[in-house]
């Protein structure tokens, strides 16, 4: 019997996106991640297979309808089935609503929205004909509420979630378990390192969310039993206020 399974990282980026990608090839899934560029896919690739895993890179924009479609047809023809898919695309920028021009709000909508609609669809195409398989959105803060800078990101974010909610009540009864994760707070990455020094100071006491930590939580939400599943749940350091 082929137990041969693949999961999907779009926006495998080198915190969350890479952590969840590790996380899921040290149980054995071939990882098949993806961003533009295929050439910044190559640390990551190289350190899955140094731990032991299967790993596929592929330069694709999440963007397009087309290449959506051609890269999870190409997963599902060439590699191995998909069993999880993690849209994981942040597209998280700021500006005032009067410098917010028509091009960034459409990006940014492209980006966290569209392309969330793209991947989630495509997903539930290979996923429905067999009557299982795990669908995960990364939201952010952003995806509940509307802050003052963000009116570009919460727009994006907030139908991403809406997008989250439509797709798991039309599919879960057939199988499919599709979960939003809002994370709220500051990451471990070395944008915080080095825009917010004193935000990644608190790291020292757990004030900042390790990428390695939000992918065990994805990977719990993929392990849960169908009598309790989780659609949406929220990770944030100890100290954040919200």
């Amino acid at each position: 019997m082929n137990d041969r399974r693949s999961v999907l990282v779009v926006g495998a980026g080198d915190a969350t996106g890479s952590a969840i990608a590790r996380r899921f090839a040290r149980e054995g899934y071939i990882a098949c991640i993806t961003r533009r560029q295929a050439d910044a896919l190559a640390p990551l690739a190289e350190r899955i297979r140094a731990e032991g895993g299967e790993c596929h890179a592929f330069g694709s924009d999440a963007r397009s309808e087309a290449a959506t479609i051609e890269l999870v047809q190409r997963i599902e023809r060439d590699i191995a089935p998909l069993e999880v898919v993690v849209f994981n695309i942040g597209a998280n920028v700021r500006f005032d609503v009067v410098d917010t021009t028509e091009r960034v709000y459409r990006k940014v909508w492209e980006m966290a929205a569209l392309a969330g609609f793209l991947t989630g669809r495509e997903a539930a195409r290979a996923m429905l004909p067999r009557g299982r398989g795990t669908i995960l959105f990364t939201g952010a803060t952003a995806s509940l509420r509307g802050g003052a800078g963000f009116c570009a990101f919460a727009g994006a974010k907030h139908a991403l979630r809406a997008f989250a909610q439509s797709l798991a009540r039309e599919v879960g009864p057939q199988g499919l378990h599709v979960a939003h994760v809002v994370i709220d707070g500051a990451i471990d990455t070395a944008f915080i390192a080095q825009n917010f020094p004193q935000r990644y100071a608190l790291k020292e006491r757990g004030g900042i969310l390790n990428p390695q930590s939000i992918a065990e939580a994805y990977w719990q939400i993929h392990r849960q039993p169908r009598d309790a599943w989780t659609f949406e749940t929220d990770l944030r350091p100890w100290i954040e206020p919200w």
